[in-house]
C-alpha cells in the first residue's frame, strides 16, 4: 500500500519554513494541504469554497493520484526495469512525467490529439515520450478509442518487459490517495462542518476516495457529481453516454449527478476569472456552476474541487473570445 513516507525522499519535511530538499515533498498532505478558499462574487451563496488543486507542484488534483500509483508501481516491484506508459487528457501525464523524470523513469504518455497544444508542450518540456492518437478529447476506454489501446498495446509488445501501466481507470491506488489525502484533508479545514462536496466525472479517484471518507465521518455529507454533455470539450471529464464507467467509480458515495454543458462550464470559468481572481481550468467552471444552480446549499460548508489552473488552456480560451473579450461560445 502506498503511502506518505513512500512518497518523499527527505525523512524530515518542515512546512513552517517552507524549505524543501526535494520537490516531492511538497506533495499534498493533511500537514501540508492546499488551500481551501471561498467564492465571493461568482455564486449566489456565502458558503462556498474551493479546494485549489492546482497549486499543486505540478499543478493539478492529479499529482495526488500519480504519486501513490507510482509507489503502488513500486511497492509491487512491476516497475524495476521498466518504463511508465499512460493514456491521458494531461494532468495525470503531466504529473508522471514530473514524477519520472525527478526518478529517471522514463515515461511515454498515449494521448487524445484535441487536447490542448500547451499540455502536449509540457509533456515533452518535462522529457515525456508522446504519442498522439486521433480521439478528439479524453481517454474514454472504449473499443474505438485510440490512446488507452495504443497505451495497452505497448504494454503488450516485446513480451511485456519494456512497459508497465498505472491505469489509472481502474488501479485503487487512485482512490487511495484521495480517501488518505484530499478527503482527510477537507474534513479538517472545514472543521467537520462540510455540507457538500462537488466533484467532476474523470478516472473518479477524487469523487471515490473523498465521498467514502466523508461518508464514513458524516453520513449526511452530499457527495454531488458532475458529468459533461455528450460531445463536450473540457479535458479531465467524462461523459458516460459515450464512455464506459471507469472501475474506480462507487456509485453507493454518491447522491446526485448534475449535468453541465460547455457553454455554463466556460462561462463560469470565466466568471471566476473576472470577478474571483481565481484563474481556474474549465473543469472548475463545470463544478461551480452546477454548484451555483444546486438548490438546499444554505447550511454549513459547501466544497467543490478546483482540479486545476487555466494557463493550459490559453489556447481553448483564445478561440473563445472575441476581439473585446467577451465569449463567443
Amino acid at each position: 500500500m502506498a503511502t506518505r513516507t513512500q512518497l518523499t525522499q527527505t525523512t524530515s519535511v518542515n512546512h513552517v519554513l517552507r524549505r524543501y530538499e526535494d520537490i516531492r515533498d511538497l506533495l499534498p498532505s493533511v500537514d501540508n494541504p492546499t488551500p481551501l478558499v471561498r467564492v465571493h462574487n461568482a455564486v449566489s451563496a456565502e458558503n462556498v469554497y474551493l479546494k485549489l488543486e492546482w497549486l499543486n507542484p505540478f499543478g493539478s488534483i492529479k499529482d495526488r493520484a500519480a504519486a501513490y500509483l507510482i509507489a503502488g508501481l513500486r511497492d509491487s516491484g512491476d516497475l524495476e526495469g521498466r518504463e511508465i506508459v499512460e493514456a491521458s487528457s494531461g494532468n495525470t501525464a503531466i504529473a508522471l512525467a514530473a514524477l519520472g523524470a525527478i526518478s529517471n523513469t522514463k515515461v511515454t504518455i498515449t494521448i487524445p490529439d484535441g487536447v490542448p497544444e500547451e499540455t502536449k508542450t509540457i509533456l515533452r518540456m518535462l522529457g515525456a515520450e508522446v504519442w498522439e492518437t486521433p480521439d478528439e478529447l479524453c481517454p474514454v476506454d472504449h473499443p474505438k478509442d485510440g490512446a488507452i489501446a495504443l497505451a495497452r498495446s505497448l504494454v503488450a509488445s516485446e513480451g511485456g518487459s519494456r512497459y508497465v501501466m498505472p491505469d489509472q481507470y481502474e488501479n485503487p491506488d487512485n482512490v487511495r490517495a484521495h480517501y488518505e489525502t484530499t478527503g482527510p484533508e477537507i474534513w479538517r479545514q472545514t472543521e467537520g462542518e462540510v455540507t457538500a462536496f462537488f466533484a467532476g466525472f474523470g478516472t473518479c479517484g477524487t469523487i471515490t476516495g473523498v465521498g467514502r471518507y466523508l461518508k464514513e465521518r458524516n453520513p449526511e455529507v452530499r457527495i454531488v457529481a458532475i458529468e459533461p454533455q455528450k460531445g463536450h470539450r473540457l479535458p479531465g471529464l467524462k461523459s458516460f453516454a459515450e464512455s464506459n464507467e471507469p472501475g474506480n467509480l462507487d456509485w453507493s458515495v454518491i447522491d446526485d449527478v448534475v449535468t453541465v454543458g460547455d457553454e455554463s462550464a466556460y462561462a463560469m470559468t470565466l466568471r471566476l476569472h473576472r470577478v474571483d481572481g481565481l484563474l481556474v481550468g474549465p473543469s472548475t467552471g463545470a463544478i461551480v456552476h452546477a454548484i451555483n444552480a444546486y438548490d438546499d446549499l444554505a447550511q454549513g460548508l459547501v466544497v467543490g474541487v478546483s482540479p486545476d489552473g487555466g494557463a493550459k488552456y490559453t489556447s481553448y480560451f483564445k478561440e473563445m473570445l472575441g476581439s473585446d473579450g467577451a465569449p463567443t461560445l
